[in-house]
């Protein structure tokens, strides 16, 4: 994955996936929208999801380059 890929998948998962979910459960509340908890329940595990999968992809970045094994 590219560098920009991931740097614009970092930002989803860090930052518009959770202020998407917070959005939708206040307005939700508010104006009776339906299905607030299922639809802030999906986009937390896509988000969580998301992270584990940069997670890994930094994980294997690092170990490919060496990073954190300087002594």
């Amino acid at each position: 994955m590219s560098n920009k890929t991931y740097d614009i998948l970092k930002w989803v998962a860090q930052y518009l996936l959770p202020a998407l979910a917070t959005l939708y459960f206040a307005v939700a509340k508010i104006w009776g929208l339906p299905y607030g908890e299922e639809i802030v329940g999906t986009i937390t595990a896509v988000d969580t999801f998301l992270g584990v999968l940069l997670g890994i992809s930094t994980a294997n970045y690092n170990k490919q380059n060496g990073a954190g094994n300087s002594q």
